[in-house]
């Protein structure tokens, strides 16, 4: 009999009852719907409540077009610009036109490569793992031998690497060829013949054809699913206008609107916003300084997730290039070409320069400005804090309006602009590069505001206030703090603190993650409130979605990390102000991501990350000498091989994603054997991004059990030194069957424990799969890395209906086990619980602290469906020095009495725990 005071279930129809609102909570979560849950359905809301009139300026007055976008979501496109499908001469299809199919070649054909298995060992060796080309002659033969010893009729995969490589190259897909002109400077400046070599030289300039790159982008099915063919304006549930893709951005929609009011025939075309991208590399100091400036070219309608004297001389032959690369677009900008989309339609595709992703020095020189002047607006860098709010923007017609009143030094001194540079932006029409310099998280807030300002900031504050010796010592202690961290999964570890000898992106990136707590009692309440704000500003304008609400908290932000840097000025670190562009850049972000939508998808750390693939590898597997013709082939291999790929997932043959082929997956099993103490290391990396589509957010056990674990509850209470399991075992058996405390079922089947479990839920702004989900693992394993036992903890949500860290608690994973209880398995785990202490003011983040009952730590045993995803714990260090021998991650959760929820360990953390 239930008892009258007892919580029923929230969903219709459902009997089950509760003694605790937790109960409740933890019952919706795993029998109902996870409240993590990615859907597509959801209440709809009737398009004509939206207004007509959007706050940005858009007019959205006579748009019948309305789709669902999401949970709640609705979603009003273009109404000129429509992508109706047409065929080859460009007629429009009626509706319902069934696509026309791409030709396919039966899914038996693996041509150039003779079958499934010759082609998948040419993309290892010449994709995956690099090999070069003797070792690929070297195999081969090794192949051939251990055939013939073992009597085998039959011959190795390629008679030498030749053979590989003349196969990749004999096939047409991914097959835009490389062109190359000449250029330098012109006759017409009189170079004289005493000019610096670099004036006198002759450059090669080596690019494909956009209009044909970008038409293979628009024909490759891998997209369809993943493309936007309209521009529109989603709202979400409570009506506030959303940026998130590019499309989605103001300015796609207002282009649109320039292009049908000039040309009525671009109506019912398809609008295909260009996204530019350059940043000059070094790929080789010790050699000589070897230099590439690579350019890389996108479309805006492939979703982000799919998807960073002598000077002006090189300045204005550098925009003369992108002018002479990209004019196979301009016809294309004022009339329509036909191309294939991926979905198999042809379209009538409007081109259009939308957005540029560079860094600062790399925007001086787009815009033509003088360094030090913001190449958005006209604020004057010259007083202290000028750049602190954005002024009049530079647009192509005010600086073309000013070089016609004004002489050469006058607009170097009073507008930043240098008249010598004419951007190659006027050579195309709507084409303003003012305008379409996007936000760039990577320089600007990652390793601008943060790292080459706050961390730097830091260490000058402690130089001056304590001298050279005492700052030292406490650098050192700050040090030991940051090594100390307890290791999360995706995190890099830090045995050396924050002193690199060569920061990247990523480094930068990790260091925000666990700064804040390191330096709290070491410097000012306030500069760690500053950072912790600065912190705050990143985390919001990186989500993958970002609403008016966000904007409005951007804005909030901004202004308190300005008010709040001033103590950086007041203990003497910045005396001279804060007229700094990366930071400048900041107040433009509101207008910013208006326009270009989430900054996550336009950042140069896209771009760096090119490098990479692009330039870096292929000079290394060059033999340097004229090294350029050898990497542009190997791009060109690398480009055939994905679009081979691509073509064999289409045609059914090879299965999407990485996922291996059934029939030769055994080959790249790993190894089965259960004693290995660090199979749970191998699999901390098998987090990250996850394709699955539409899936509810689970934790789920790792695919095998450990070993070497009695079998019994009572024998592995005594391992594992919890006398109280069995006990607390049969107790949440008996609340998983609804039983009374007093009916405590037997359990005696057998008993498997597991080092790690796997979170997957939806977090888009973190690095997700294509549908935003992504994967964690969470950790409980008493050896890790030969160090020291780690146990991680995890978020449990203990009421759904309370905002934050109100409705969530933090658990500690002791022991992960399973067993059968009338043929039903039981994922769980023995828990230590945290209690919530309060928000720490100084940082923003709550604290917590072992829970204690009678003087006892709290435990229980809890499914893993409970687990919302893997929580990170920094310890609230205190006072005191850390111990003397270095102390360790592994023991930082065992020795501290309170903890930070360290919200910033990523982004769908800092959403939710509040």
């Amino acid at each position: 009999m239930w008892h009258s005071h007892r919580l029923p279930c929230l969903y219709s129809g459902c009997p089950v009852t509760f003694k605790s609102q937790h109960g409740r909570t933890y019952h919706i979560r795993s029998i109902h719907a996870n409240s993590n849950a990615h859907s597509d359905t959801g209440p709809r809301q009737n398009p004509s409540s939206v207004t007509p009139l959007d706050q940005n300026g858009l007019d959205y007055q006579d748009i019948p077009q309305y789709s669902s976008s999401g949970p709640s979501r609705k979603r009003i496109e273009h109404a000129y610009l429509t992508a109706v499908p047409c065929d080859l001469d460009g007629n429009f299809l009626p509706p319902g036109s069934i696509r026309q199919e791409r030709t396919q070649r039966p899914n038996t054909d693996w041509s150039p490569f003779d079958n499934q298995t010759q082609f998948m060992i040419g993309d290892l060796l010449y994709r995956r793992i690099e090999m070069s080309a003797s070792n690929i002659d070297l195999l081969m033969k090794l192949w051939l031998a251990s055939l013939e010893d073992s009597g085998l009729d039959a011959s190795e995969p390629f008679e030498c690497h030749q053979d590989l490589y003349a196969k990749i190259d004999s096939s047409p897909l991914g097959d835009v060829p490389w062109q190359c002109f000449i250029t330098g400077f012109s006759e017409d400046l009189h170079v004289p013949e005493d000019a610096p070599s670099w004036k006198q030289t002759l450059y090669e300039v080596w690019y494909r054809d956009p209009d044909l790159a970008i038409s293979a982008m628009l024909d490759n099915p891998d997209f369809e699913g993943h493309f936007d063919m309209r521009p529109y304006m989603e709202l979400d549930e409570h009506g506030q206008h959303c940026w998130g893709d590019i499309m989605s951005a103001n300015i796609s929609w207002k282009h649109c609107d320039e292009i049908f009011a000039s040309n009525a025939d671009a109506f019912g075309a398809m609008y295909c916003p260009i996204i530019l991208g350059s940043d000059k590399t070094t790929v080789s100091v010790a050699t000589g300084h070897v230099e590439y400036h690579p350019l890389y070219l996108s479309i805006g309608n492939i979703h982000n997730t799919v998807c960073h004297a002598h000077r002006n001389a090189i300045r204005q032959l550098y925009h003369a290039s992108l002018s002479a690369i990209l004019k196979t677009l301009l016809p294309g900008m004022t009339k329509p070409a036909i191309r294939r989309c991926p979905d198999g339609h042809y379209r009538r595709i409007i081109y259009d320069l939308i957005a540029f992703i560079a860094d600062y020095p790399e925007q001086v020189m787009l815009t033509g400005i003088v360094q030090g002047w913001c190449p958005k607006c006209i604020a004057f860098p010259i007083f202290p804090d000028n750049l602190e709010m954005p002024t009049i923007p530079r647009t192509r017609a005010l600086t073309e309006e000013l070089a016609e009143i004004l002489d050469s030094k006058t607009l170097w001194n009073q507008y930043g602009i240098d008249d010598d540079i004419i951007p190659f932006t006027n050579d195309f029409p709507r084409a303003d590069i003012h305008a379409m310099l996007s936000p760039d998280l990577l320089h600007q807030v990652i390793k601008g505001m943060f790292k080459d300002h706050l961390v730097t900031w830091v260490g000058e504050y402690l130089l001056r206030e304590h001298g050279e010796s005492k700052s030292r010592k406490i650098l050192d202690e700050i040090d030991h703090r940051i090594a100390a961290v307890p290791a999360f999964s995706g995190i890099r570890c830090f045995p050396q603190g924050r002193r690199f000898k060569q920061w990247t992106g990523d480094d930068t990136k990790a260091l925000m993650k666990v700064y804040l707590p390191s330096i709290v009692g070491f410097v000012p309440n306030e500069m760690v409130t500053c950072i912790a704000t600065s912190l705050d500003v990143y985390y919001l304008v990186h989500r993958q979605n970002i609403n008016e609400d966000s904007l409005k908290n951007l804005d909030l932000a901004l202004i308190k990390f300005i008010d709040l840097r001033e103590i950086f000025r007041i203990t003497g670190v910045r005396t001279a102000g804060f007229s700094l562009p990366r930071q400048h850049a900041l107040v433009h972000y509101h207008s910013l991501i208006e326009n270009f939508g989430a900054p996550g998808g336009l950042c140069s750390s896209i771009t760096e990350s090119r490098h990479i693939s692009a330039v870096k590898k292929p000079w290394r597997r060059s033999n340097r000498y004229h090294a350029l013709g050898q990497m542009l082939m190997t791009n060109q291999r690398l480009d055939k091989l994905s679009a081979m790929h691509s073509d064999f997932v289409a045609r059914g043959m090879l299965p999407a994603g990485h996922i291996l082929p059934q029939n030769i997956s055994y080959i790249y099993q790993p190894n089965n054997d259960t004693s290995r103490e660090d199979d749970d290391e191998s699999d901390d990396e098998n987090g990250g991004a996850v394709d699955e589509k539409n899936v509810l957010g689970h934790v789920i056990l790792a695919r095998l059990p450990a070993h070497g674990y009695p079998q019994s509850l009572e024998e592995l209470s005594n391992v594992v030194n919890e006398p109280n399991l069995p006990y607390l075992t049969q107790l949440f058996l008996a609340d998983q069957l609804h039983l009374n405390d007093t009916s405590l079922p037997p359990i005696t089947s057998k008993i498997s424990v597991f080092h790690s479990a796997v979170a997957t839920f939806f977090a888009p702004s973190d690095p997700s799969g294509i549908y935003g989900m992504r994967r964690e693992r969470v950790h409980s394993t008493p050896s890790w890395k030969g160090k020291g036992p780690r146990r991680d903890c995890a978020f449990v949500v203990e009421d759904e209906a309370k905002p934050g860290m109100q409705g969530l608690n933090i658990v500690r994973v002791q022991l992960m086990f399973s067993f059968k209880y009338n043929n039903i398995e039981y994922p769980c785990s023995l828990v230590d619980w945290f209690t919530r202490v309060s928000i720490d003011n100084t940082t923003g983040m709550w604290v917590v602290q072992l829970d204690v009952e009678g003087g006892r730590q709290r435990k229980a045993v809890v499914h893993l469906d409970a687990f919302l995803q893997a929580a990170h714990l920094i310890p609230v260090y205190g006072s005191n020095p850390l111990p003397l021998h270095r102390l360790t991650d592994s023991y930082s959760l065992d020795t501290f009495k309170l903890f930070y929820v360290n919200k910033y360990i990523d982004h769908h953390a800092h959403e939710i725990a509040f």
